[in-house]
Parts: structure tokens; C-alpha cells; sequence
């Protein structure tokens, strides 16, 4: 694929917007933490799921090679407890949530990494890593454990911009007497059966979080790798302590180039919890809503912006979905089979390619549906239907058959809704919004639904 501009990414360490440049265009590296499989995933983990999987879409159209690698966390506390609360050893439950978060994640058009290293499969090189920083004086080891020294990295804090001595209050910082300074964290804590753990130097134990990441991070993709993404809300602690202790272990080499964070998913403008009980499971939401529904509204807001989630949000977003693919399928019917284009629309990679910016993307995809809709002959009609699948293939939206996916819509549909939409319709004609009018009466007709505005009102009916 031809490439339309410079791809620009927003690098969290630098605080601006700044033009990608690999250090190996032949072998582009990008890590993005994955699942502690404990439980099934929620809509919270799904968006870095989806965001880093566009990512990995655009940048493998750019470059000839990407390296993508996304761990599962299979040793965690909070694997130990749910192991402990069903007497079933801790991987049976991570095999139970990994295999639900791929399938959940497929449905959402996610694809495998290159490479999806599990914590367990690399504890002897954890081991390594550890020891490397205990002789370089970064790690000390204290009554079982061995702990990082955050006051032997001058530039602590500068992923989050916190103060050392300040960045205690309010964060995920476990407090210990044994502790040099209050802001150490564990690389390597002491087990005791039930719980797993390996030998090591320091004892019978396992790794802490924190050093996870860094070693599958060095073991596949090197020591300086170009990007590195995740939620918010692990720009602290779990990326600050990354950049740590993998510079240190490295002699002072950068560990990542690129820092990118998604923002957070509230639901109905709240932040989602368990003591409000709304927290949304895509297992569940998969049950009442087509995986690519959700994955069109992860989409919709850039993904450095907050995203909320709402029914009125879905419900929105099924109607454009629907509509988009009885455009395609009347084409179709119109105008005979089309092919792919082979090159991605300019405006809509120009816009990806703005540090993803898939409001706008998404934007030019509707623009385009509706110059399809609007195709008077087949030539115009087989450049937009092609231009329109090339968008969608690259953004992971409509790789359905049109027909598959409208196929009894109709009889879903009941009498109130449809009503409902017509109201709507004549709403918009009198206001003179004649672009939405048109929008649902696509809809409408996308569903099996034909419109026949006589005097007196709007009559329909459903189609054969």
C-alpha cells in the first residue's frame, strides 16, 4: 500500500504529537499489555485491545515488517485468589480466561499478535533480569524479597511526570517496612503452597507484575523497542516501573521510543465499578450485540479521549452499521459483484495516519457509503464499493456479506421502532436536515423496510 503521509503518534514521555520514525524500518517492534486472565475481559480491556490492533493494521500497511507482541499475565494475585476460591490449580482458570478473551476478542474483529508470550513460559530469563539489577545496585534484596530501588534511576518519574517523593499518595504503591524507600516495588516475592512459584537465588517465589512485561518485552521484540501502548491507567505505576528497571538492566538504554495510552470507558458518563454495578463483560454484551457493533463504537471516539458507553450509543451505532451494509448489498444487486480497491482512500488513511484518528476515519467511510448510495452508473458505484471495503478491511469494519449480516433484521424490527424511526425522519424534514432524513430512510430500507411518502404522511411496508 502507498503511503498517504507521515504516520504521527501522540508519545505520552514527550507530550506531543510526534512524527514515527522507526529505528529499523525492516523490523518495526510494538509491545501492548494484554490480559491478567482471571475473569472474563470488560469493555474497558477491549478498547487497548482494539486501538493496538488498528495500530498494528496501519503500521503493517506501511511497513514491510511489525513485530507485535501482546503478553497474557498468567501468574497474578488475582489469579491466585479466584484459583483458591474453586480448588483448581491457577491454570485452569488462566486457560479458562485466556481462551474466553480470544474468542471474545475475535468476535470484535481483533486479530493475534505476531507474538503472545505468557508471563510463566519466562521465569528463567525474569530470574536473569532480576540478578542483572541486584550486581548493578538498582535491586536489593530484603527478608525473601527483592526489590527495585527507585532512588538508583535518577529519571524516575518521567513517563507520569511525578515526583519521586511525592507520587506515593493516592497510587498503587504498596507500603512496606523492609522497603529503602516507600516507592520500591517487588521483582521477586517469596511463595508458599498453595500459591505457584519457582526457585530462584533469593528462594522458593514468584515475580512481581512490574517485571513481566519487561522481560517478554526484551525477550522477543529487544532491549529498545519503538512503541509501547496500554491503558491510562498504567502509565503508573506498571509502565513508569517498566521504563526503570528495564533501562537499568539494559546500561542505561531507552526501552521504548513511543508511549501511547488509550483513555478510559465510563458507562452513561460513570466510571465503571463493580460497587455501582456496571461494569459491561463482553461475553455478555456479545450475547445481545454483533461484535462489530462494538468494535465500530470503540472506534468512535479518538482513543485518547474518554469513551462513554450507553445503550442510545449502541443502538446508534447498529442503526449506521446497518445502514452502511444495505448500501453495500444494494450495489451489489445494482450494479453486479466489485472488486476490492487496492489502495486505501487518501482521506481516510490521511486520517489514521493523525494518530488514529478514527472519528475522522470513520467520518470518510460514511462519506464514501454515501456517494455508493448515490452512484449513477456502475463504474462510479465498483470505485466506491471498492474504496469502501479497502477503508473497512484496513479499519476491521463491514467484512461481512451484506446479506448475512441484514438477514432477518426485518422480522427483528417491530412495528413501534419502525414507527419511531419515521417519526424521527419527518422530524428531520421540517427542521430541513435532509441529510439525516436520508440517513434513516437507508436505514429503514437497509432493514427490508420501503418508504412511500404520499399525501397525508409516510406509508411503509416491508419488503419481499
Amino acid at each position: 500500500m502507498t503511503q498517504t503521509g507521515l504516520l504521527q503518534l501522540y508519545n505520552t514521555l514527550k507530550r506531543e504529537k510526534q512524527v514515527f520514525i522507526p529505528q529499523d524500518p525492516e523490523r518495526v517492534t510494538l509491545y501492548a499489555c494484554g490480559p491478567t486472565v482471571y475473569n472474563y475481559a470488560h469493555i474497558g480491556n477491549a478498547r487497548p485491545a482494539v486501538i493496538f490492533d488498528l495500530l498494528y493494521r496501519v503500521l503493517s500497511s506501511i511497513y514491510p515488517k511489525v513485530v507485535y507482541a501482546r503478553n497474557i499475565t498468567d501468574v497474578d494475585d488475582k489469579i491466585n485468589a479466584a484459583a483458591a476460591e474453586e480448588g483448581v490449580p491457577i491454570d485452569v482458570i488462566s486457560k479458562r480466561y485466556s481462551d474466553a478473551y480470544h474468542d471474545d476478542m475475535a468476535a470484535l474483529g481483533v486479530g493475534l499478535p505476531t507474538v503472545e508470550p505468557r508471563a510463566t513460559g519466562h521465569i528463567p530469563q525474569m530470574i536473569d533480569m532480576i540478578q542483572r539489577l541486584v550486581d548493578s545496585g538498582h535491586a536489593y534484596v530484603t527478608e525473601g524479597h527483592v526489590l527495585f530501588s527507585v532512588e538508583s534511576f535518577a529519571e524516575y518519574g518521567s513517563l507520569s511526570r511525578r515526583d519521586v517523593n511525592e507520587m506515593i499518595a493516592g497510587a498503587r504503591v504498596e507500603v512496606s517496612d523492609f522497603k529503602h524507600h516507600p516507592g520500591d516495588f517487588v521483582l521477586w516475592k517469596p511463595s508458599q503452597d498453595p500459591l505457584p512459584g519457582w526457585d530462584s537465588p533469593w528462594g522458593w517465589g514468584r515475580p512481581g507484575w512490574h517485571l513481566e512485561c519487561s522481560v517478554m518485552s526484551e525477550t522477543h521484540l529487544g532491549d529498545t523497542i519503538d512503541i509501547h501502548g496500554g491503558g491510562q491507567d498504567l502509565v503508573f505505576p506498571h509502565h513508569e516501573n517498566e521504563i526503570a528497571q528495564s533501562v537499568c538492566a539494559h546500561g542505561g538504554q531507552t526501552f521504548a521510543r513511543y508511549w501511547m495510552h488509550n483513555g478510559f470507558v465510563t458507562v452513561n458518563k460513570r466510571k465503571m465499578s463493580k460497587s455501582l454495578g456496571n461494569t459491561l463483560v463482553v461475553h455478555e454484551l456479545l450475547k445481545k450485540h454483533k461484535g462489530e457493533v462494538l468494535r465500530y463504537l470503540l472506534l468512535s471516539a479518538h482513543y485518547r479521549q474518554p469513551l462513554d458507553w450507553s445503550e442510545e450509543a449502541l443502538t446508534r451505532i447498529q442503526r449506521t452499521v446497518d445502514r452502511i451494509y444495505g448500501v453495500l448489498r444494494d450495489a451489489d444487486v445494482n450494479y453486479g459483484p466489485f472488486e476490492t480497491a487496492d489502495q486505501v482512500p487518501a482521506p481516510f488513511m490521511s486520517a489514521l495516519l493523525d494518530d488514529l484518528n478514527t472519528p475522522d476515519a470513520l467520518a470518510q467511510l460514511n462519506s464514501i457509503a454515501r456517494r455508493l448510495a448515490k452512484a449513477g452508473n456502475r463504474e462510479e458505484a465498483q470505485l466506491a464499493a471498492g474504496e469502501l471495503l479497502a477503508a473497512g478491511a484496513l479499519i476491521g469494519l463491514f467484512q461481512h456479506d451484506p446479506q448475512e449480516w441484514l438477514a432477518g433484521d426485518t422480522e427483528g424490527l417491530d412495528d413501534a421502532l419502525i414507527e419511531q424511526l419515521i417519526a424521527e425522519r419527518n422530524s428531520a424534514r421540517v427542521e430541513k436536515n435532509f441529510s439525516r432524513a436520508d440517513e434513516i430512510r437507508d436505514q429503514l430500507q437497509a432493514m427490508g423496510i420501503t418508504l412511500e411518502d404520499v399525501a397525508g404522511g409516510t406509508r411503509w411496508r416491508r419488503s419481499d
